[in-house]
């Protein structure tokens, strides 16, 4: 779009979160038609997520945090300079002068340079090894020097983004300390008994935790000035070689203050309830700005209603910003923390409602007013309600308020859900959606895209699902009202080993005593099989019944393809293989004359074989020590690993040995489909474990665990479930999370999308999996070690059984006689299907289209 200088110019000085929603807000408005718009960004890129900052230790990269979409800006013909901040305004001659030395004139300036870290002054502060924690080049900082010259951090405030950095040297593999000059964590947010939880909780994750002390002095080598130690207020040190400073921000107005603008007693530009300054041509919105009502706004929700403002006011809409609710749901280290509404008590004759529980780390406070309304409340370690109860701030809710705050069981409280909320109650409260807005919707997508409720900070996404409509019919199929996972507790708890007694006594009543349909056949099959050791079935998928459930993959153990041919691929655990097997391999492919072709998945396929060859396949490979390696079923497939610290000089662990393992564990595992997982040796990631269902990555002080990746179409990075553990502790996680998914996934899901289909998403299922919420893990524990302890290879089931080998052939009335049709042709010293041709003569007629 070209620029045109003869139109009136809007220049915006800051390109952070709050700065785009402001260009967005601009854009809706029709402002980027009629104005030149100028943006200067300090930093090296776009806009980019900061509330989601964390996430970048846990795999998510910086171009995953963007929030600038280029299109976006070349569809506005917005001119957007980056690394190139504002230097300097003169008001008169309404110019703007970048670091550059562009100098832009503007009709209209809006200020949005956000706020600074506060660094206490105390000695030692700007040594080597000292830190603060705002933006993506602080992490890279950060996580460079981590490597190579740290072993302790520590972290000065623990608050928000001081528990976040606690996490992240954690995470690094950092023994970590939290310094908190109040005397509880999280002083803002929480009250004494939620500082206490929260506390406990993580103390217990290997957290050191100082609180009511300051930091005095960092101390630091003579000779190189690096950190290695702090001083703390009542006298004691800590070793450290590396501080991070997170002890809360300041507004960033020194460039107001240069242009002469009102700026507030404790900072912050002052601006009026349309967010002008005290120069009407000038406007500031988000952390730099001192609001109407005094205050100074640190949340990114007030910071969007700023910029709504800031937008509606250029274009002489009735707009004001004269306040914002300070709620906020975090999860902080894997724990919930929320507070809405007079979170304090600061209210007159206001009463609290309390409830704790320390030993799961615990605590509910509801305040209640006099007349019985609900004024607001602090959540910590279970915040399942906040949606709801924050909606309800200001109401009395419909229920007595202790059953607000009781957990399931006690004292069997009612279940308050989403209907329970008025139409004007505020859903998503970084974008100020309604419930009202959001029922007019149907999805969550189509909920995002025209109203952005959910692209905030997504603690309202679970129940925005809630109040989305439900389809009426969610069965399995025209054979079962019952949805996949309800079916596996049905055979679980009854103990049901056939189809045909789960279609008879749970089937849809047009359906019992027929033979089912495409759908459910093969998705009772396999929850059979899953279960087979614990229910008292056979395991095997081709005895009795359950062959004629199966796939037509799994009917003869090996994948169909294209010519009638079948592949045939051994498992090689951890794609370790020794020569004397690959000779083996190479032998059968020679005799048989079969395609070989190394996998990605770090195994070799055998194709071309016909179906009355493979028992002799098998048979070959089962003498030599190999086993099916279940390409054929919605099973485990492959582990893959890299060679690890045996072999690797940047290995920290042995990863091969760890892919060994867990391939021959969860070997034969059915599932709703197919699984795949890698081990890397190290944070390179050369057996790409973050795309994999499960995966694993090793550190210096044990494995981080990742779940819900895959390639393919829709791919998908894994996310972090949990970090350093130990062999039995890894081990232990993927036996829940995987007996977790066979349990509750929809047929033919996949890890990735149960993980964003489920309600809760990757922080329920770690609540299930980790912390054991719904009190299962030692039943899910227990279906594994049944899983492991009755693994029989189907391969050599079925050679040493003639009945069974009796179906492998290519005409029943002719056992003997191969399939005519099944034949190849030479390529690249290889064969490859020869696929018939189709006459000239059969399709004529037939028009082109």
């Amino acid at each position: 779009m070209p620029t045109d200088k003869a139109l009136p110019t809007i220049v915006l000085i800051g390109h952070g979160m709050v700065g785009q929603r402001f260009l967005e807000a601009a854009a809706e408005r029709g402002l980027t038609g009629t104005h030149r718009v100028v943006v200067l960004c300090e930093e090296p890129r776009p806009a980019y997520d900061r509330v989601h900052l964390t996430s970048y230790f846990s795999g998510t990269t910086p171009e995953e945090l963007s929030m600038s979409d280029p299109e976006f800006i070349d569809k506005h013909g917005i001119e957007l300079y980056v690394g190139d901040p504002a230097v300097a305004v003169d008001r008169e001659a309404h110019t703007v002068r970048a670091r550059s030395g562009l100098e832009v004139a503007y009709d209209t300036l809006v200020l949005a340079t956000g706020s600074y870290p506060f660094v206490p002054p105390v000695p030692g502060k700007d040594a080597t090894g000292c830190f603060v924690y705002r933006t993506i080049d602080d992490l890279y900082a950060i996580e460079e020097y981590a490597k190579n010259n740290a072993t302790v951090g520590a972290v000065v405030g623990g608050g928000l983004l001081g528990l976040e950095a606690a996490g992240a040297l954690q995470g690094l593999g950092l023994a970590t300390h939290i310094v908190e000059f109040a005397p509880r964590l999280m002083p803002v947010q929480v009250d004494e008994g939620g500082g206490a939880a929260l506390l406990k909780t993580i103390s217990d994750m290997g957290l050191d935790v100082h609180t009511g002390v300051g930091t005095q002095e960092i101390v630091t080598d003579g000779e190189s000035g690096a950190v290695r130690g702090m001083k703390l207020s009542d006298g004691s040190e800590l070793a450290t070689d590396l501080v991070v400073f997170s002890a809360g921000v300041r507004p960033r107005d020194q460039l107001a203050r240069d242009m002469g603008l009102t700026v507030g007693e404790r900072g912050g530009i002052t601006v009026d309830e349309r967010c002008r300054t005290s120069d009407p041509d000038v406007l500031a919105i988000g952390e730099c700005a001192q609001a109407s009502d005094g205050r100074v706004y640190g949340l990114v929700a007030p910071g969007y209603e700023m910029a709504l403002t800031a937008a509606g006011t250029i274009a002489d809409e009735d707009a004001s910003f004269t306040g914002a609710d300070l709620s906020t749901k975090l999860k902080l280290l894997g724990v919930d923390v929320a507070s809405f509404g007079d979170a304090h008590g600061a209210t007159e004759g206001c009463l609290d409602v309390v409830y704790s529980d320390s030993r799961s780390g615990t605590y509910k406070k509801l305040v209640i007013g006099g007349e019985g309304e609900l004024l607001g409340g602090i959540l910590v370690g279970d915040a399942e309600a906040y949606g709801t109860l924050r909606a309800l701030t200001g109401t009395v809710p419909p229920i007595a308020p202790e059953q607000l705050v009781l957990p399931a069981g006690a004292g069997a409280p009612a279940q308050l859900g989403p209907e329970a909320l008025p139409d004007d109650a505020v859903i998503c409260s970084c974008h100020n959606v309604t419930k009202g807005a959001i029922c007019e919707h149907t999805s969550l997508p189509e909920v995002k895209k025209c109203t952005k409720a959910g692209t905030g900070c997504g603690s309202c996404v679970k129940l925005i699902g809630q109040l989305l409509p439900k389809s009426g019919d969610d069965g399995l199929c025209g054979c079962f009202a019952h949805t996949r996972s309800e079916l596996y507790e049905i055979v679980r708890v009854k103990r049901i080993t056939t189809y045909a007694q789960l279609l008879d006594e749970h089937g849809r009543e047009g359906a019992r005593g027929g033979e089912g349909c495409e759908i459910c056949k093969p998705t009772v099959g396999s929850i059979i099989a899953s279960l087979a050791p614990s229910i008292g079935a056979d395991g095997y998928v081709l005895d009795g019944e359950q062959a004629a459930l199966q796939d037509t993959n799994d009917h003869f153990l090996a994948n169909l393809q294209k010519n009638g041919s079948y592949s045939v691929v051994p498992r090689i655990p951890g794609g370790e293989i020794t020569p004397e097997k690959l000779i083996v391999i190479g032998e059968v492919a020679r005799d048989f004359g079969l395609y070989t072709k190394i996998t990605g998945g770090q195994r070799i396929d055998l194709f071309g074989a016909r179906v009355d060859q493979l028992p002799m396949i098998w048979a070959r490979l089962v003498d030599a020590g190999f086993e099916s390696g279940h390409a054929y079923g919605k099973a485990l497939r492959t582990v893959k690993s890299c060679v690890g610290q045996t072999w690797c000089r940047y290995g920290v662990q042995d990863s091969v040995r760890m892919a060994i393992d867990l391939e021959l564990r969860y070997r034969g595992l059915r599932a709703p489909h197919k699984l795949k997982s890698a081990v890397s040796g190290c944070a390179r990631e050369c057996a790409e474990a973050q795309s994999k269902d499960f995966g694993v990555i090793a550190t210096a002080n044990g494995w981080n665990l990742y779940v819900g990746g895959n390639g393919g179409m829709t791919p998908r990075h894994a996310d972090l479930l949990a970090q350093d553990l130990s062999d039995a502790e890894l081990i232990r996680l993927i036996d829940r999370f995987l007996m977790f998914y066979v349990r509750t996934a929809d047929r033919l899901e996949r890890t990735a999308a149960w993980l964003e289909r489920i309600d809760g998403g990757l922080d329920h299922v770690r609540d299930v999996v980790v912390h054991d919420s719904l009190g299962i893990c030692d039943e899910l524990e227990a279906l594994m070690r049944e899983h492991v302890a009755h693994y029989r290879d189907e391969w050599s089931e079925t050679i040493n059984d003639p009945e069974r080998l009796s179906r492998f052939v290519s005409f029943v009335n002719a056992p003997d006689t191969p399939d005519p049709t099944v034949r190849f042709m030479p390529e690249r010293d290889q064969i490859k299907p020869e696929l018939p041709l189709i006459p000239l003569a059969s399709v004529e007629g037939l028009a082109v289209r």
